[in-house]
């Protein structure tokens, strides 16, 4: 019994000592990498490093203008680069480097609007607004994003009763191809309005937004764990129709794909327990980018996430500021080093009914390729207000895939044989898949998810008739002009 107990001591120290080794050790390679030329322009993931012929940082509308009229030839905008297939960029373009663009033009905290220049970061914009507590209705969970960015890819998050971005913009400023400025909403040039929110770059830049805001209000988190086979019901009976319900996802554990937990934010006046408003600029995550190596590293580790990290950080009571849990930074899950192993993210949309059997097929899939997912995270969104590349035609689901892959040719293959059996297994649902990653679908696969498509490519023809604007999307899917702009459509 006493050798028993001391194995029991024995075992419990050697796993308390692997995983201090791998919370406060760092086995990547921290060798200096080697820097990005000047023109070279890469995404988040590093495995999409374009040559651009120059890059400009436009700080004002003129700057813009000037860029396009004073040159000729292709032209890629960029914005935090967290797109990652390729859509900021395009190879021998000028491109337009949007974050020094990034003033706050008019804020009316009566009326509840904002107008900013569309490099602006979502937390620059935070600690603008919150002065007047009030918070942005729509954006993604992280805050690094800019503004102008989030349009370009139509984004959402974890609002319940809202969907894509599009829902919350009152207008924008576009700058044509031409250098003509105009003005786009609901009701004024709706069909530009329309093509370049969600539009990738492809329609105009997007110059200026404004935006509808919301109150901040206190926020709680309530969470419950289910199987995933109870889920719809759950969130049709307990979190679709509750107005106090500002925040909810939930996570499906791998590497089984059976078990969820909901994480839901409600409108509260209990006391804080986070002071913060926001949570601090250039904060230092030591832990948390090694707790996602660990998890990513074995089964073991996604067991560990499963059953004994979150259950210890979900026991606690967490109250605070709906802006402090929309002002998450990407730094808290940036590994040192993506020289051998890069993480990347994965976006589906299933029609609300699709959920059960879509889930069944992606877990089947992931098994299948024995891809390493670490964490696939529910989302909910009402139908899209009308933007020709909508993602959300009807009310839908969303999985986001968040997983690690190595950075090899082979390994890229790979990612992009089960990505496009997942596409296919949407497509089967009547969903979509998010563009902003990397490039797998095929073009067939792109027009079924995206049926409206060919009114967009008629939209470009007309509105960038020498096809300026490009990025790698478009270069594989825009078939207009494919003969006059040197093959550059090829898929």
């Amino acid at each position: 019994m006493i050798k028993f107990f001391f194995k029991i001591i024995a075992s419990f120290l050697l796993l308390l000592s692997l995983l201090i080794a791998y919370i406060f050790v760092d086995f990547d390679d921290n060798s200096p990498q080697k820097q990005e030329k000047s023109t070279i322009v890469n995404d988040i993931t590093q495995l999409n490093p374009i040559e651009v012929t120059r890059i400009i940082q436009p700080e004002s509308i003129e700057d813009i203008v000037d860029a396009i009229q004073s040159s000729t030839g292709p032209i890629s905008i960029g914005g935090g680069r967290f797109s990652q297939g390729g859509q900021i960029a395009y190879p021998d373009s000028i491109h337009l480097d949007m974050r020094a663009f990034n003033k706050v033009l008019a804020f009316d905290a009566t009326k509840k609007q904002v107008t900013v220049q569309s490099g602006i970061t979502w937390r620059d914009l935070q600690e603008v607004i919150d002065t007047e507590n009030l918070s942005i209705k729509i954006m993604q969970t992280y805050a690094n994003f800019t503004v102008g960015g989030s349009l370009s890819v139509n984004v959402h998050g974890r609002y319940i009763g809202e969907g894509p971005i599009i829902r919350s913009v009152e207008s924008i400023k576009l700058i044509k191809a031409n250098g003509e400025i105009v003005n786009a909403s609901l009701t004024e040039n709706s069909t530009l309005f329309y093509g370049a929110i969600g539009g990738y770059g492809g329609i105009a830049v997007i110059a200026e937004v404004t935006l509808n805001l919301v109150d901040n209000v206190k926020v709680k988190r309530y969470t419950e764990k289910m199987s995933v086979q109870n889920y719809k019901t759950y969130f049709s009976d307990n979190i679709r129709q509750d107005q106090n319900v500002i925040f909810h996802n939930a996570d499906i554990y791998p590497p089984n794909f059976t078990d969820v937990r909901s994480v839901s934010w409600l409108n509260t006046n209990e006391s804080l327990t986070e002071e913060e408003r926001l949570i601090p600029k250039n904060k230092e995550y030591t832990w948390q980018p090694k707790v996602a190596k660990f998890v990513a590293d074995s089964n073991f580790g996604k067991w560990m996430r499963q059953h004994v990290f979150e259950p210890i950080l979900y026991n606690f009571d967490a109250v605070q500021w709906r802006n402090y849990e929309a002002s998450y930074d990407v730094n808290e899950l940036e590994p040192s080093n993506r020289s051998s192993n890069t993480y990347a993210l994965r976006e589906y949309f299933v029609p609300v009914e699709s959920f059960d059997s879509f889930a069944i097929k992606m877990a089947d899939i992931f098994k299948k390729h024995q891809a390493n997912i670490i964490n696939v995270s529910i989302r909910h969104a009402l139908p899209d207000s009308g933007s020709l590349l909508a993602w959300a035609k009807t009310e839908v689901f969303a999985f986001v895939v968040y997983y690690r892959q190595e950075t090899s040719e082979a390994a890229q293959q790979e990612v992009k044989l089960w990505s496009q059996e997942i596409i296919d297994a949407v497509i089967e649902e009547n969903g979509a898949y998010y563009l902003p990653y990397q490039l797998h679908a095929s073009t067939e696969q792109f027009v079924k998810a995206y049926p409206r498509a060919s009114e967009f490519f008629e939209l470009k023809g007309k509105v960038d008739p020498d096809y300026r604007f490009r990025n790698k999307l478009w270069q594989q899917h825009y078939k207009a002009n494919n003969k006059q702009h040197d093959g550059s459509t090829d898929e």
